[in-house]
């Protein structure tokens, strides 16, 4: 994959990184704000924003809770991203060129299941996105951009909204085990430098 396309890759998959949805407001409030890491294994289809505003993209994200793994699939693409936050890496790999690319893994370090995160959360209140109930929380990304952030009590993302816009919206969403082949990079893979 050349190093454009790995960006585009990067900035279109990475909203759904765990932990780059997590505040960095300095004044946190240990006592309220939601769970930002899934507590429980799960696979959720999401809808992302086009950046050229057409059509909205969907990917799929995978979460296994035991390794605090994240694998992320575009549709229609033959490159997908693995982050294990145990390792601090995320790994893109693509399946035609049959190359891998290893890099540390973006963002602040995870929040991990069952904690509150860190930062300046307000209340909203509460929905319903792809047959979930989750609370509404207004709150700044690492850019410093103000947004609206849905999530359940389980800590799954199912909603962002920056600007009045839906960024990512959650389609469908299946708390179900993740195998670990999901998961593994294959070491057949030639190993390529990141891009810049």
């Amino acid at each position: 994959m050349m190093g454009r396309e790995r960006r585009h890759f990067l900035r279109n998959s990475g909203i759904l990184a765990l932990g780059l949805m997590a505040p960095l407001a300095a004044q946190a409030d240990k006592t309220t704000g939601p769970y930002v890491t899934p507590s429980v294994d799960v696979a959720v289809t999401y809808e992302l924003a086009s950046p050229e505003g057409g059509a909205p993209v969907r990917q799929d994200m995978h979460w296994q809770v035991a390794t605090l793994r994240q694998r992320i699939d575009p549709a229609g693409s033959a490159v997908y991203m693995i982050t294990s936050w145990k390792d601090r890496t995320l790994t893109v790999v693509d399946t035609l060129s049959h190359r891998r690319s290893t890099m540390p893994a973006p963002g602040t370090a995870l929040t991990l299941p069952g904690q509150v995160a860190a930062g300046s959360f307000a209340r909203m209140g509460t929905d319903t996105v792809a047959g979930q109930f989750c609370t509404v929380w207004r709150t700044v990304d690492q850019d410093g951009r103000p947004g609206d952030a849905c999530y359940t009590a389980d800590g799954i993302l199912v909603r962002m909204v920056q600007g009045g816009r839906t960024m990512v919206q959650a389609v469908s969403v299946e708390r179900v085990p993740q195998p670990d082949a999901l998961f593994v990079v294959p070491q057949d893979y030639s190993e390529t430098a990141p891009a810049r």
